[in-house]
Parts: C-alpha cells; structure tokens; sequence
C-alpha cells in the first residue's frame, strides 16, 4: 500500500544553525529550528501514498480521470466562452455561472493534474510547500462555491418572487458585491485557517494515506495539541459552508411558496424550469460533500476514504457545465449560434 522507494529527505539543522550533511530518516518529517525560532518547513518532503494500492490498475484509472479532467476542462470553459461570446447570456444568471465554471477549474486543477503524474510515477512525493499551496487552492475554492450557490439562490428567489423589482434588486453592482463577498469570504477565511495549520510544528510519518494534502492528514503529523485547529474547521464548516446551505433552503422555501400560488399549471412549469438547473448542482455539490464527510467518519479504511473523496473532486465539476447546457434552452440556443458562427467563418 505504500510506496516502493524512498524520496529524497531534507538535512537536519543543528541548534547552532549549521547545517549537518546527514539525512533524516525517510519515515519521519523533522522540523527543525534555526536560531530564529521558525520552522524550517520548505525543505520537507512529503509521501502521498493515494492510490499504490491499486497497482497496475493505475493506469487504468490513469486513463479513466484523464478522460474525465479534459471533459470537465473543455465543459466549463465552453460555458465562460459561450457567455463572454453572447450579449444574451449577460444577465445575473449567468454572471454567477461564469464564476462557478471558473471556481471548479481551478479546484480540479488543484488534484488532478498532480494525481495523473503520482499513477504514473513511483515516488509520489510533494514538498510541504506545495502541500500547503495545494491546501490552499482547494479550501477557498471551494468554500467560495458554497458562497457563490447562495448568491445564485438568491439571484432565483428574486427573480421568481419579486420579478418586477428584479433588475433593481440583481443590478449589475449588487452581482459584482455578491460574487465579490464570496470570494472575499472564502480567501480572508480559508487563508487564516491553513495558515495556522501550517504553523504547527510537525514531525510524524511522511506518509500521507490520502490523493491529496487534505485537512485531517495532515493534523494527524502535528506533534502539538491541535484541539484548536479542529475547533475553527468545525466552526468553519457550520458558519461559512452550513450557513450558506441553510440560506439556500430558505431561498427555495420562498420560491416553492410563491410559485404554487401561481394559478396555471405552466406558470408553474416555468417557474420551477428557471431554478431547476442551480437547484440540480446545488444538490450534487452539498450531496457528495455530506456522502463524503458520513463516508469518512462511518469507513474503516482509507482505501475506501479516498474513492469517496475522489468522487467529490470530479463528480461535480465535470456535472455541472452539463446540467447548466442541456437543461438549458437559452445556453443551447448560444451554444448552437456560435458553431453558426464559427462554421461560416471557416467556409469564408
């Protein structure tokens, strides 16, 4: 299950800041302290065991996440084009739609394309630094998408249950607050909490039984008390990722109400179609990232852990393009009016 060589080791450091050309051992991250007191982290080099387990068969799920990364890639930069391109897609919608394509390129990006070198490779290895720029990456992503879902259920409510107000309310400044509050939100807060993690003095095993540097594995190497570190992810968790979860709920709850007032049956139908897309993705975002925290407390092994975790990094990001193009009439009358486009400046 782990790997079959040994990385390169960073040199420990002597109380008197010199340095001795003698290796650590490679089960073991040393933190030593120069004469400034600071953790002489960057050097560490760091064993992401992932998937060794599987053996040959990392070329196949090689092949498989490949496949998978370039849809996801090709989806959400279809969609940001397909509204660049087109002045009927600049509404609020699709404003906040831009930016969520734009949020699961850069958390895929975070994974995947370290993950398809390390199923190729035998030394899966990753400096602290990267450890912790990786954190980083997939922390605020995706605690902004959870921010951004809101705005979006916000954007619906408005437009079903105050449609007469609704470019007053959805101005073009009150889109660029919102989306702005939540990528505020998701770098002011996921930047303090990494980090702190990455303060802490570390000295475990160099293994890391996961894909990716993730939150808890990388407590577990803390040889400090991290009970505080385990109170803000919890706190986190409730406030910046829940809340925005419950405001969702309440969004919908309104929209549910107003909508049966609606006395035709296709006023309904219609009504319900506007939101059935971002209701869709909101579901699969929150329904993998529940399956995946109930996954990992309630599974035994890491084995299975990881398959859960890794269903969260591609599921969605590879979804939701699609949910938002083939339920979608507007996009797909973009989408068909662009190829137009370009199929006759290729025949001129």
């Amino acid at each position: 299950m782990e790997g079959n060589k040994n990385p390169s080791v960073p040199f420990s450091t002597s109380s008197a800041g010199h340095e001795e050309m003698e290796p650590l051992s490679a089960n073991k991250v040393i933190y030593s302290n120069r004469d400034s007191g600071e953790n002489q982290t960057g050097s560490a080099v760091l064993i992401l065991v992932g998937f060794s387990y599987l053996h040959e068969l990392q070329i196949l799920l090689f092949l498989l996440l490949l496949v998978i990364y370039l849809l996801t890639l090709t989806g959400n930069l279809l969609v940001i084009l397909l509204v660049k391109l087109n002045p009927s897609l600049h509404s609020p919608m699709y404003f906040f739609l831009v930016n969520l394509s734009f949020l699961e390129i850069c958390f895929t990006s975070s994974v995947v394309p370290q993950l398809l070198v390390h199923l190729l490779v035998e030394e899966k290895t990753i400096s602290l630094t990267g450890c912790a720029a990786q954190m980083y990456v997939i922390t605020i992503t995706g605690l902004t998408e959870c921010c951004l879902l809101a705005a979006m259920a916000y954007d619906r409510y408005a437009a079903i249950c105050h449609p007469l107000h609704y470019t007053t309310i959805m101005s073009g400044r009150a889109c660029a607050q919102l989306a702005g509050a939540s990528w505020f939100f998701g770098i002011s807060v996921e930047v303090a909490q990494i980090t702190w993690i990455f303060s802490l003095p570390f000295c475990g095993s160099n293994r890391i039984r996961h894909f990716f540097c993730d939150i808890p594995p990388v407590l577990k190497m803390a040889c400090s008390d991290t009970s505080k570190n385990e109170i803000m992810v919890l706190t986190v968790t409730v406030v910046f990722i829940m809340g925005p979860f419950l405001l969702i709920i309440l969004s919908y709850i309104r929209i549910l109400s107003t909508v049966l007032k609606v006395p035709s049956a296709e006023g309904k139908r219609k009504a319900f179609s506007t939101c059935s897309s971002h209701l869709m993705v909101v579901t699969l975002f929150y329904g993998l990232a529940l399956i995946t925290y109930l996954g990992v407390k309630s599974s035994s092994t890491s084995e299975s852990n990881q398959i859960i975790a890794l269903m969260n990094i591609i599921v969605s990001p590879v979804l939701n393009p699609i949910i938002y193009t083939l339920r979608n009439k507007e996009v797909k009358g973009a989408l068909i009016k662009t190829l137009g486009k370009v199929s006759v400046a290729q025949n001129c």
